[in-house]
């Protein structure tokens, strides 16, 4: 049940940021639509017809000249959400792997855990994600959990729910995908806030699916350098290193899944424990 201050569908805004996503973005927007009546996309300066696609939708549509890159789409979309009065952004990628039926459970969850970041773990069909793709993510958590001090479970996953503190805290470092990196250790060190993790379903091309899907933007190597080298920057820069190490060692993962699955729904006293 929503608590009578808490979250949901109508102050609470779902932010699309989009690169060359004409092949999928008007499904997306309109499987978004059907569970938050509050959509934005930034259209990150595409010349495939992606803001053409979708023109015509009920959305607020905000267009970068030339590419800019995730982050800059983040921020913008970050700050028409905080103009707009909405307590809470949620994130989806415009190619189609995530699903709107997750948003509510984003949302419930936020409620049950307040002050806390949400994050969408693609914990479901997990073995439908290229191994290469496995291996980079759980390096990926590792390096952020160290600096974080606390475990996290899929710490690249578009899919997140962001309270307005975050979003309106201003002066986050990092462009791209290390933008996202970074707004979870922003959350932890600067905010205090843990991170929930809800498993969300999530789509990827294979031999036995006819979907399609473009190419993913996020190339392991490169994205995986960026992203270790400034996390490793921002550990130096907040100090404290071993202890949050340490610290991260003594706090699990928390998992918030009614079905106990994959966990059990934490009361926020032990997710902030």
């Amino acid at each position: 049940m929503t608590e009578p201050n808490g979250l949901h569908r109508d102050n609470v805004a779902v932010l699309i940021p989009a690169l060359n996503e004409v092949l999928r973005i008007r499904e997306v927007v309109q499987d978004a639509l059907a569970y938050c009546p509050h959509v934005i996309v930034v259209d990150d300066g595409s010349d495939d017809g992606t803001s053409e696609a979708i023109a015509d939708l009920p959305i607020v549509l905000l267009r970068h000249p030339h590419r800019m890159g995730k982050g800059a789409s983040l921020r913008d979309g970050f700050a028409e959400a905080m103009r707009r009065g909405m307590r809470a952004v949620v994130t989806m990628d415009g190619d189609g792997q995530h699903l709107g039926a997750d948003v509510p459970r984003l949302i419930a969850a936020a409620n049950r855990h307040p002050h806390c970041l949400i994050n969408g773990a693609r914990l479901r069909k997990r073995s439908q994600q290229p191994l290469y793709r496995r291996i980079g993510n759980d390096f990926g958590d590792w390096g952020i959990s160290l600096v974080c001090g606390f475990q996290i479970r899929d710490t690249q996953c578009g899919q997140r729910l962001y309270p307005a503190a975050l979003c309106s805290l201003g002066d986050i470092p990092g462009e791209d995908f290390v933008y996202e990196a970074q707004l979870l250790l922003s959350a932890a060190r600067e905010l205090g806030m843990r991170v929930v993790s809800v498993p969300i379903e999530s789509r990827y091309k294979t031999v036995h699916s006819g979907d399609q899907f473009r190419k993913s933007h996020f190339r392991v190597f490169r994205d995986l350098y960026k992203i270790t080298s400034h996390v490793v920057a921002q550990g130096l820069r907040y100090g404290n290193t071993l202890a949050y190490c340490r610290r991260s060692h003594a706090h699990p993962p928390v998992i918030d899944d009614a079905n106990g699955e994959f966990g059990t729904v934490f009361a926020p006293a032990q997710v902030r424990g």
